[in-house]
């Protein structure tokens, strides 16, 4: 049968239960267990024995076979599955005030994926398999669409993200990674609280974007009549509350950037920025270490994990080494001793660099060297610190190294996992940054920042010695539920309407 003639067939039992009085969209069910507590209260319970224990169970209907006056159903709810024994004479001794034919409508009108309620005790059958040995029983919802029946082999990976809810049903391990990603969340929330950490809101709208270097997603405010950015990052607002005398301030939420996608990019992601007034980089490197491994460790009991078949020890402390000396370990190549920008080009060429001719300055050809050699190869947690000043406009400089910013990544499977930095609080170095950065963006460039002046005003009032920290949550989800794309560890991706869905991952 098409998919067409099945949905008219279950129309037709929607008719069949409103004509014998019951609504197939009923309005509440009290559950007294979840299938998972039963399954665990009797673990024990020998084969061929009964338990006279009246349950209440509710869930999804994931099979069905029925044999004569037997019939056997799987039913899943949040938290597991049990199975259904349903026999017709306890059925009709329970059901028989109700309507007569309770265990034929039971055969002949629902179907898998359609929503039950039953009541009954607890029997393992001869085959061994723990059950709900029913009574009496409810349609909750009529489902009027079938189930995929192999679903684990379908090669479309667009359409698991597409019908999220689908995969949910079908696929157990996918609701156990948006479990896990809200035990993470909560996790670094607790944490946080917990060291006197204020979760506090700043705006989605913002006249300027931002705090990042991002291209942004432009709307239109048509009572105010004026154009407004949806923020790339928290930080500025965020560092505004450091200005108004919050010591320890951070936010949770979603970020919006109007670029490419990928397996680890998505155009709507979610980060979390944190900001200490009498704090630095070191702090946050510290920071970072606790909120990671305290996640990893509640959520997962273990700080040794697997990713995409690649061990990882998250026991701390981490590696710390500074962007010049892993270019110098993996390339040979020694920023500190080239003079000029022509033998910095030279050299780079030589080992192997590719795209270089238009950069500009030694400080971002040593961050386009780490990001083409270096990145892919940190597989183990690594702090790399002290980027160059041009790629780290809200950094502030390096208190021994002139060139450096007080700035770390941290880098975990060959990913950026968490920015820091030593936060800039000189109100004319942030000026003219913010300028430099405003004029590459009237050059065409469409990432770079322009200048918030309302944040350069905060600074003129002072804001104390900060650190900030920034950390994707997507990505440490990918990496605490061994997701291998960015897509797997958001519930509802952004996919292109589906007429026009060319690939599931096209790159940036």
């Amino acid at each position: 049968m098409s998919e067409e003639d099945i949905r008219a067939a279950r129309l037709e039992k929607v008719n069949q239960l409103k004509q014998l009085g019951s609504n197939p969209y009923a309005y509440r069910w009290q559950s007294s267990h979840h299938t998972a507590e039963l399954q665990a209260k009797f673990a024990d319970l020998p084969t061929g024995e009964e338990v006279d224990l009246d349950v209440a169970v509710a869930g999804r209907i994931m099979a069905r076979r029925v044999f004569g006056k037997l019939a056997f159903f799987t039913l899943q709810d949040e938290t597991g599955a049990i199975q259904l024994y349903l026999e017709k004479s306890r059925i009709q001794e329970w059901m028989a005030d109700i309507d007569g034919e309770a265990f034929t409508h039971l055969k002949q009108l629902t179907d898998a994926g359609d929503i039950l309620g039953a009541k009954g005790t607890i029997k393992r059958t001869e085959k061994g398999e723990l059950s709900v040995y029913v009574k009496e029983y409810t349609i909750l919802t009529k489902s009027l669409l079938p189930l995929p029946d192999k679903w684990h082999g379908l090669t479309d990976v667009a359409k698991r993200y597409r019908q999220r809810y689908v995969d949910l049903i079908v696929n157990p391990e996918v609701r156990q990674t948006f479990r896990r990603r809200a035990q993470i969340t909560a996790g670094i929330r607790r944490y946080l609280e917990e060291r006197d950490f204020l979760e506090i809101e700043t705006p989605v709208l913002q006249s300027e974007a931002g705090g990042a270097d991002a291209r942004p997603f432009i709307t239109y405010h048509n009572t105010l009549e004026m154009e407004l950015y949806l923020r790339i990052a928290t930080e500025l607002h965020l560092k505004r509350l450091i200005v108004g005398g919050f010591e320890k301030v951070f936010e949770l939420g979603r970020i919006f950037r109007n670029e490419g996608v990928s397996t680890r990019h998505n155009p709507e992601f979610t980060s979390i920025e944190v900001y200490q007034a009498y704090a630095d980089y070191n702090d946050m490197m510290s920071l970072t270490e606790g909120i990671i491994t305290t996640v990893a460790q509640e959520v997962l009991g273990t700080l040794q994990i697997t990713y995409q078949g690649k061990q990882i020890d998250l026991s701390p402390p981490w590696r710390r080494v500074t962007m010049h000396d892993l270019v110098k370990q993996y390339t040979g190549l020694d920023f500190n001793s080239f003079s000029t920008l022509e033998e910095a080009k030279a050299a780079s060429k030589n080992a192997g660099l590719q795209g270089i001719e238009d950069v500009a300055t030694i400080g971002k050809l040593l961050n386009e060297v780490f990001e083409q050699k270096i990145e892919e190869k940190l597989i183990q947690p690594t702090f790399v610190i002290d980027y160059p000043v041009e790629i780290s406009p809200l950094a502030k400089p390096h208190r021994s190294r002139p060139g450096l910013v007080e700035r770390f990544e941290l880098f975990i499977v060959g990913r950026e996992t968490a920015n820091s930095f030593s936060e800039l609080t000189d109100p004319i170095d942030q000026r003219e940054r913010l300028e430099a950065q405003a004029a590459l963006k009237a050059a065409g460039n469409l990432e770079a920042q322009g200048v918030d002046e309302d944040f350069l005003t905060a600074l003129e009032y002072g804001m104390p010695p900060t650190g900030g920290l920034g950390i994707g949550i997507d990505r440490l989800v990918m990496l605490l539920t061994d997701c291998a794309s960015i897509r797997d560890a958001i519930a509802f991706p952004l996919l292109k309407p589906e007429k026009s869905e060319s690939s599931p991952n096209s790159s940036n």
